[in-house]
């Protein structure tokens, strides 16, 4: 666990306005941060802890961005359930619960703190740490391919609805990552069996997804979510590569080395039972 600054908990912990906060466990994490649950808590210069942490954003008395750690994940997946159902809930951590506090934000917050001034990094008095900002998205690369897979999970149904699985038949065009795909990338059965056809890059991407059966990988690079009827939601990633599956259904691969593009890949003969192997490993939300 990471050793507590005192100073800059008391200084984050004076009069901080709370503004949002997230969770960073194994199976829930802002992805982000990195392609897995190791990953992200390095990021933060957090050892990795099993039961995971709560990341509280908001700001001091003096407008200063702070991130507090603790590790009350109970506490914070509660206040998060009741924003999102439209809830008031006052999230205050008790002392005891604060692993440390980070200068910064990891992520980008769109709002401010009412009655102070604006949001700024904390000045090096008060902090002994460079501070956190969010990754640079603006640029294709690991952080905007992994934010490209949380779009494809939560719009599943509107990417999904403008594939044709008649075009599986043949490779055709590609789609851009900030729209739903219109043209399928991928035979179904090259994609997900051993045929030299296909995309290279994609069959990369599956043959390191099956080796993850074999050889479990990191924490949180294999995780998975609830979909619709007895269906799961699927996310893997790995060096260069995120994926986004329906445990019924189809894949969509995004790669570093192909910028802003989607490939989705039909279900073939050996996909469903990839994609069955990989959710009987993955991390589950509690």
């Amino acid at each position: 666990m990471a050793g507590t600054d005192d100073g800059a908990v008391a200084a984050a912990d004076d009069a901080l306005y709370v503004l949002t906060a997230v969770l960073l466990t194994p199976a829930q994490f802002p992805s982000v941060l990195g392609d897995d649950y190791p990953e992200a808590c390095a990021t933060l210069g957090l050892a990795p802890r099993g039961d995971g942490y709560g990341l509280v954003l908001g700001q001091d008395g003096d407008g200063a961005r702070w991130t507090v750690v603790i590790d009350d994940v109970s506490l914070v997946a509660v206040a998060i359930a009741s924003w999102d159902c439209g809830l008031e809930y006052e999230l205050s951590p008790d002392e005891h619960a604060i692993v440390t506090a980070l200068p910064g934000w990891p992520l980008a917050v769109a709002v401010a703190a009412p009655g102070v001034p604006a949001p700024h990094d904390p000045g090096p008095e008060t902090a002994d740490r460079p501070p956190l900002s969010p990754p640079d998205t603006s640029v294709w690369g690991p952080a905007q391919r992994r934010l490209g897979a949380d779009e494809i999970a939560s719009q599943w149904a509107a990417w999904r609805q403008q594939i044709n699985d008649d075009e599986f038949a043949a490779p055709a065009g590609r789609a851009p990552v900030t729209e739903p795909p219109a043209r399928a990338e991928e035979n179904g059965e090259g994609a997900a069996g051993p045929s030299k056809g296909g995309h290279q890059g994609v069959r990369r991407v599956l043959a390191e997804a099956r080796a993850y059966v074999d050889s479990p990988p990191p924490l949180g690079r294999v995780r998975s979510s609830f979909a619709s009827g007895d269906a799961r939601t699927l996310r893997a990633d790995g060096p260069g590569w995120s994926m986004v599956a329906r445990t019924d259904d189809i894949a969509f691969v995004l790669l570093d080395d192909e910028p802003g593009e989607v490939l989705p890949v039909g279900r073939g003969p050996e996909l469903p039972g990839l994609l069955d192997a990989l959710d009987k490993l993955a991390v589950r939300p509690l």
